[in-house]
Parts: C-alpha cells; sequence; structure tokens
C-alpha cells in the first residue's frame, strides 16, 4: 500500500488557536487562586528559589540517544513538587510562567513571538490544571503517603496536559499524522516524568523531616546532574561514532559515483544537526564547479548556499577549518556578514587533496538542544570532509584515468579505443542510402619537423592538424588520432563515391600553411578511406583496410585512396599459411619460449611467460598475431594453446624435480574462454604433470574480453575453482578498466608495455602507471609490469610498489636451451621463507 502523504504545513499562526484559550484558563485560575489567598506573594523568597531551580531544570536539558530515538531528560518535575506543596497556587503559576518567558529567551538564537507564547500559555495552563487538582483533594498530610499521591496526580495531569497540548497544535500547524506521532512517542516522557516525580517526592520526604537535609539534597543534585552529562555526553559520542562510521562506509560504497553528494549531504545535515549542508568543489581541468546543499525541508538538492562567498573564499584560502557563530570568539566582523544573509552560525571545513584545496564542506544553522555549533562539531566535520575530500580525489581520477584512456594526451582528440567503440556502435544502425566513411589521414613530413626542428615543434604541429581537422570535418563528424601522425575522421556519407569526394574535399583544406615556431610548412597529407558495409562490419577490421589504403594513397599525386582487395596483402599471407599451421601444429613444429618474470624488491626469478614461435619453412619467422589470428579463423586456436601449455607444464614439472620451482604464465584468448570444455582440459592437465594449480597463471587480454565478459565469467569461475591464476593482460588498453575489477575473479594485473615503456618520459604515462599500481594493491591484486627495458623504469616501478617485472632488461623470450644458460649466466641460488629460489646476479 503506498504510503499515504502528509499534509502540507500550514502557519505557525495558528498556534494561536490553542495559546488563547490556554492564556483564559492561566488567568482564571490565577485570579481564583489570589481571590482565595491574597497574601499569596508574600512567599516571594521561596518563589525566587523555585524560579531559579524550574530555569536551572529548563535549561540543562539532557538529551540521550538509544538506538535511533532521541530522549530528553529534564528535571523540572523536582522543583514542582517542592513549588505544589510550599507554596501558594497563584505564586506556583507565576513562577512558571515566568520560568517558561525566560528560558525561551535564554535557548532561542531566534526569537518566534508564536512558539514563545504558546510554550509559556501551556506550560502555566498545565500548572493551573494541577493546582486545581490539589485543590479539589484532601488537604497535604505532611510527607504522610496521602500527600505523596496527591502530587504524583496533579503532576501526571501536568505531565498529559502539556503531552496533548503539544500534540494538538502539531496537528494544527503541521497535520494530524505530526499529532499522532507525538503520541506514539510520549511513553518515554511518561515514564521520565514518574521517575522524577519520585525523585522529588524523597526530596520532600527528606526537608520534612529536617531542613538540614537541604544540603545533602544539594550535594545529590549536583551528583546526579554530573551523572546524567555524563551519561548524555557517553551515549552522544557514541551516537556520532556510529554515524560517522555508517557515513564513512556509504561514502566508500558510493566511490566514484556521481551520486557521491546524494550520499553525503543528507547525512551530514542530519548528524551536524544543521538546518543547511554544502559540498562546494572547485573548478578543475575539466571539472565544473560544484555547489550542492541539503536542506531540512527539501527532499532534493539545491544548487544554492546561504553562505556569502567571501566568508568561503576565506576559509578556502587559509586551507583551515573555519567557525563562526556564538560559541566561537574573534569572529566579529564575519558574524556581521552572516547577519546580513541571516546566517546564525556557520562551520566551513576545506576539503584537501595533498597540499591542494579542491573544496569546502559546510553546516549552517545549528537546530535542536544547543545554540550554537561547539569545538566537538568541527572535529566530526573535519573527520567527515577528510573522507569526503578522498572520495572526491578517487572519482576524479578514475574520471582522469578513463579519459585518458579514450583520449589522445597530445591532442585531447579522441583514441583508436574511442574511435573503435563509436565505428562499433554506427555499424550497429544499417541505412539504405548511406554508408559508414572512414577517413585515416597520414601527415607527411612530420618526422623530418622532429629530425630538424625537435620533437617539441612536431608536436604543436600535430596540434594544428587536429584543430584544423575539427574545424573542416562537420558537427556530424568524430575526430580521433590513432598514431604519431595518424589521424582518422569517421561519418555517415550519401555513398562511397561521396566519401572519396569528401576526402580530397577536406585534404584540400588541410594543405594551408601552417606556422612552426619560425617557419611557415606547408604539410601535405595521405588519405586512405574505407566504408561500412562494402569493406568489412568490424571496427578494427575498417581501421586496418583505412590504414592499408593510407599507404598506398603516399604515393598518389592526388594523396587520396579507396580501399580494395589488393591492398590486403598481408591478409593474403595470412590466408596462405593457414594449411601450414595445421601441419605445424600436429608435427610439433611450433617452438615454445619462455620470458622470465622477476620481483623487482629482491630480483628473484620467479616465473616465465610460455610464447608461441614459429619459423616457417618458407616464409620464415611468422609474427605471433598473424598465426594467432589465422588459428582463431581456422578452429584452430585451441589446439594452439594446448601445445603452448602443455610445454609449459612439462618443463614447469621438471623445474620443480630440480628444486627450482618457476610459475608459468599462458596466455588466452577470449575464444578459448568460451568453450566450456577448456577448464576441464586444464584440470587433466594439471593432474597429467603433477603441477600444483596455483603454479599457473592464465593471461586475459582485457580488451578483448570487454566485449564477451557475460559469456566468459563462468570459464573464468571454474578456472578459479581450480586453483588457478588469473590475470588481466594489457590492462589499460581497454574499456571501463577499473569497474571490471571488481567483477572479475582475477589475482593479477599485467601494465599494457605501452605506458610501462613511455613512463621514464612522459609524465602521463608515468601518472597512468603510478595510478593503476594504487589502484590495484587497494584491490589486493599482484601488479606485474611488462615492457621493462631500463634502469630508469625499473627504479620507478619499485619506487612505485610494483611487484613484478619482464621486459628486455632481464631477457628476451628465450628457447628453453638457451633460458637454462641464461638462468645458470644470469643467476645464482638463494634462499628465502618459502624455499630455494634463483636470484639475478646483476641487471644489464
Amino acid at each position: 500500500m503506498a504510503e499515504r502523504p502528509r499534509a502540507r504545513p500550514r502557519s505557525p499562526q495558528y498556534a494561536w488557536l490553542l495559546t488563547g484559550p490556554f492564556a483564559v484558563l492561566t488567568i482564571a485560575g490565577f485570579a481564583g487562586f489570589w481571590a482565595t489567598e491574597r497574601d499569596w506573594y508574600s512567599e516571594w523568597l521561596g518563589g525566587l528559589l523555585a524560579l531559579a531551580g524550574i530555569c536551572l531544570c529548563y535549561v540543562g536539558v539532557f538529551h540521550v540517544v538509544i538506538r535511533r530515538s532521541t530522549y530528553g531528560i529534564v528535571l523540572a518535575e523536582i522543583p514542582y513538587v517542592l513549588a505544589l506543596f510550599y507554596l501558594p497556587p497563584a505564586m506556583v503559576i507565576c513562577v512558571v510562567a515566568c520560568a517558561t518567558l525566560i528560558t525561551q529567551f535564554l535557548r532561542s538564537a531566534v526569537l518566534m513571538p508564536t512558539k514563545l507564547w504558546f510554550n509559556v500559555a501551556k506550560n502555566s495552563a498545565s500548572m493551573t490544571l494541577a493546582a486545581l487538582v490539589i485543590a479539589a483533594l484532601p488537604p497535604f498530610d505532611g510527607g504522610m503517603p496521602t500527600t505523596w499521591l496527591i502530587l504524583a496526580t496533579a503532576l501526571a495531569v501536568v505531565t498529559v496536559a502539556d503531552l496533548l497540548g503539544t500534540a494538538a497544535v502539531m496537528s494544527i500547524v503541521q497535520g494530524l499524522r505530526a499529532g499522532q506521532d507525538v503520541l506514539r512517542g510520549g511513553g518515554p516522557p511518561l515514564i521520565i516524568a514518574s521517575v522524577n516525580v519520585v525523585i522529588g517526592l524523597v526530596f520532600l520526604v527528606a526537608l520534612e523531616a529536617t531542613r538540614w537535609s537541604a544540603v545533602l539534597l544539594v550535594v545529590l543534585v549536583g551528583a546526579l546532574i554530573l551523572m546524567l552529562r555524563s551519561f548524555a555526553d557517553f551515549f552522544r559520542q557514541h551516537r556520532t561514532l556510529a554515524e560517522v562510521y555508517e557515513l564513512t562506509k556509504a561514502i566508500r560504497e558510493a566511490g566514484a559515483d556521481a551520486g557521491l553528494p546524494d550520499v553525503l549531504l543528507g547525512r551530514v545535515q542530519t548528524l551536524m544537526r544543521a538546518e543547511y549542508a554544502t559540498l562546494y568543489l572547485t573548478p578543475q581541468d575539466r571539472h565544473p564547479e560544484v555547489l550542492l546543499t541539503a536542506r531540512v525541508e527539501n527532499k532534493g538538492l539545491l544548487d544554492l548556499s546561504p553562505i556569502p562567498p567571501a566568508v568561503r573564499e576565506q576559509a578556502i584560502a587559509d586551507s583551515h577549518s573555519l567557525a563562526i557563530g556564538p560559541t566561537f570568539g574573534g569572529t566579529q566582523e564575519l558574524r556581521q556578514q552572516l547577519r546580513s544573509a541571516k546566517v546564525k552560525d556557520v562551520v566551513i571545513v576545506p576539503l584537501r587533496s595533498g597540499q591542494t584545496t579542491i573544496g569546502s564542506l559546510e553546516v549552517v544553522n545549528r537546530l535542536g538542544d544547543a545554540r550554537s555549533f561547539r569545538d566537538a562539531d568541527i572535529q566530526v566535520l573535519e573527520t567527515i570532509a577528510a573522507h569526503a575530500a578522498a572520495a572526491v580525489e578517487n572519482s576524479r581520477l578514475v574520471d582522469r584515468l578513463r579519459y585518458d584512456a579514450y583520449h589522445d594526451r597530445l591532442t585531447a582528440l579522441p583514441n583508436r579505443r574511442r574511435l573503435t567503440d563509436a565505428l562499433a556502435e554506427s555499424v550497429k544502425v544499417r541505412a539504405e542510402d548511406e554508408v559508414v566513411a572512414v577517413l585515416l589521414f597520414d601527415v607527411d613530413g612530420q618526422r623530418d619537423v622532429n629530425e630538424s626542428m625537435g620533437h617539441a615543434a612536431g608536436d604543436k604541429l600535430l596540434a594544428e592538424v587536429a584543430s584544423r581537422l575539427r574545424a573542416i570535418a562537420g558537427p556530424g563528424a568524430l575526430v580521433g588520432r590513432i598514431g604519431g601522425d595518424e589521424f582518422v575522421v569517421t561519418l555517415r556519407a550519401e555513398s562511397t563515391d561521396a566519401t572519396v569526394q569528401l576526402a580530397t574535399d577536406m585534404r584540400e583544406q588541410l594543405r594551408g600553411p601552417m606556422t612552426v615556431g619560425t617557419l611557415t610548412l606547408d604539410v601535405d597529407t595521405a588519405v586512405g578511406v574505407s566504408v561500412y558495409p562494402d569493406h568489412g562490419a568490424d571496427p578494427e577490421m575498417l581501421l586496418q583496410r583505412a590504414e592499408l589504403a593510407g599507404n598506398a594513397a603516399k604515393v598518389l599525386p592526388y594523396g587520396v585512396q579507396l580501399f580494395h582487395p589488393a591492398l590486403e596483402s598481408r591478409a593474403v599471407r595470412r590466408l596462405g599459411i593457414a594449411a601450414d599451421l595445421r601441419t605445424a601444429l600436429d608435427n610439433g613444429a611450433l617452438d615454445v619460449y619462455f620470458q622470465p618474470k622477476v620481483t623487482l624488491t629482491d630480483r628473484h626469478l620467479v616465473g616465465v611467460e610460455c610464447l608461441a614461435r614459429w619459423q616457417h619453412p618458407a616464409q620464415g619467422e611468422v609474427a605471433p598475431e598473424d598465426f594467432v589470428a589465422v588459428a582463431e579463423h581456422t578452429g584452430q586456436l585451441s589446439r594452439l594453446t594446448e601445445v603452448v601449455l602443455t610445454e609449459g607444464l612439462r618443463r614447469c614439472r621438471e623445474w620443480t624435480d630440480q628444486e627450482r620451482p618457476l610459475s608459468i604464465a599462458v596466455n588466452l584468448s577470449v575464444r578459448t574462454l568460451l568453450d566450456s570444455r577448456f577448464p576441464d582440459q586444464v584440470a587433466t592437465l594439471l593432474e597429467q604433470y603433477g603441477v600444483a594449480a596455483a603454479q599457473v597463471t592464465f593471461e586475459i587480454s582485457e580488451p578483448g574480453m570487454l566485449n564477451d565478459i557475460e559469456r566468459v565469467l563462468p570459464t573464468l569461475y571454474r578456472l578459479r575453482d581450480l586453483g588457478v591464476k588469473l590475470s588481466v593482460d594489457d590492462f589499460g588498453t581497454g574499456a571501463s578498466s577499473l569497474s571490471y575489477l571488481r567483477q572479475w575473479p582475477v589475482q593479477e594485473v599485467k601494465i599494457d608495455d605501452s605506458f610501462v615503456q613511455g613512463m621514464a618520459t612522459d609524465t602521463g604515462d608515468l601518472a597512468i602507471v603510478r595510478a593503476v599500481i594504487s589502484l590495484a594493491r587497494e584491490f589486493g591484486l599482484t601488479v606485474v609490469a611488462e615492457g621493462v627495458e631500463s634502469e630508469l623504469t625499473l627504479d620507478l616501478l619499485e619506487e612505485m610498489g610494483c611487484e613484478i617485472g619482464q621486459g628486455y632488461l632481464f631477457s628476451r623470450p628465450l628457447p628453453y636451451e638457451r633460458l637454462e644458460a641464461w638462468v645458470s649466466a644470469q643467476t645464482e641460488p638463494a634462499t628465502t621463507e618459502a624455499g630455494a629460489v634463483r636470484r639475478l646476479r646483476a641487471v644489464i
């Protein structure tokens, strides 16, 4: 059943409907008691004592939070008991009215006349009813039990009348449900009032026995106040810690999600009992300025804040927490600015990322039992701000990594990954009168500029080309950079002929003079063209064929070439070796090479990666990507994987028998993972060679797996259950890498060599490698860097905490016999807690 909507709040002025009758009752009762006891004011000394006691109890409210409910402990019933017993009724009514009026002025930062006079009238009317009850019952009999019952009955009337009056005004102003909520929560106040009445009666009995007991009662009251204050502070601290824990947990779960402000601000506003809670983030790079506020009366977030911008700017500039309010000294000038904005008090805590301030977390106008924020509130908000700043920085880091994964750092254009994804979406929608065109522009002479004027000049030339392409490509085109001097434009065109004409026109517009440094260059381009569906439906194939056409266009005078099958010589070569590959697999003509994997901290040889190599009898060495592609297309991939895995397990068994165990790593393709029989095949081979599953790592290329993640996950989990390790290969070259790390059952991440090789000279690559290592370690994954080719790269990786590396700095992939010679020449035995290992003597 849907929840019944709450009634719309009415104006607080409706409270006068109850204030008036309460006031009439009070005045009538007061007049009646004055008429029966005309010298009631002679008890003025006792009245002053009662006034002081009641004011002290009204002000000293103790709030205790148990589970999710807040209970206010007010000791007013104790002075009520004594006042009703010792003072005339008219004096008691006058004292309660004055005490309510005084405490309203003391506790309220902003006085609301409607609320002020309602409370005065309600409390006075409740005490008038109590006095009428006492007058209707038999006279007091000293400190006897009959007196106890009379006073208890009178104070029960006070408590019930107070509860009903509050419920009535809430029903009138806020709606019937609000009044019902007050009545449902009336149990604890009745219990607390009953306990206070009992304490007050004990005080009465003691005073009746001897007036000297007042000394002991004062001591008891002081001890009781201290105990209640300690009790309230303990529960407040416990509640604060619990809520801060829940808040930080929610922030951590939100992570890089864009909904962080929704998770954060509402909870902060509730925890700090503030009218407003604001998150402000300064503009940074591609991230715009953010200003969002949660307010008590609003369910959603507002894009405004009551804090004057100058106050916020001062806190951010000083990079220190700024608290302004009645309890904080030295803020008079700033309080003047707050008053003009109708703000009572505020706490602003800067959000810091290292030494940089990235924004602020702010709370405005303390609500509830306290008049203003306190020092303890600053500490709580600083704790929350630290977690919020970390969440914001992690969010921006992940966003930056994702952006870098899809864009070229020099030109800010989409890179090959982004273009491939865009093409994949474009070819899904086919129109009869349109083609999807891929235009590849190869800049001629960019290498000459690099060699003659330096790479900075070459980069400026590329940036200028990118700018011009964006300008001439049109709004419906996507412009990207896929290589050093290669740019791609993808768009929809009317036909193939129209595409070629468009490429010719764009090339002519791009040929204008370009100024690089002090020189003006006339830079030419060669354009290769491929179209969907004529030249394929696969994005990679379209790009590849556009590249083939671009290479052919370099020798043409007009510089534009449409792809045709004769250009695909490499594909023809692949077809020529397809039949020979099956023979090579059957005859054992494929070799397995091993590339060492070394721990970076202590240079221990911990394993090898198994790599297939093929020396064709007629065509010579065939590139692995060529015969692997042929194996995929001809259904021989499972046989190729079996050959490599079998050889790796055989060598692994030999190394274990020689008391120098090494783990092995074998590459798997998505096609292999889609074979449901593969895990059983692995289990059989492990048992056959007696190799522990933990010594085997399967490396899965990230880009290939992303498109079929749902289909390959069952196989991944079965392999994990066997005990083998799973590694994400070529990490960083796919899409949404970080979000998938939580879903994949992997234990290892291999950073792609394109980032590792460039990190020593490219700060962008260095930042990406550092971030990937940090985040992978947060996920509890082992980090392997491939492509380690220099001592500087090795030192940087070791400093970042990368655990394992492989690359030409240690060794190229070697056949088994040369690997054995390398192990003998380059390593020496070493003993560790895990057993005997081989350690590199030196890195050459």
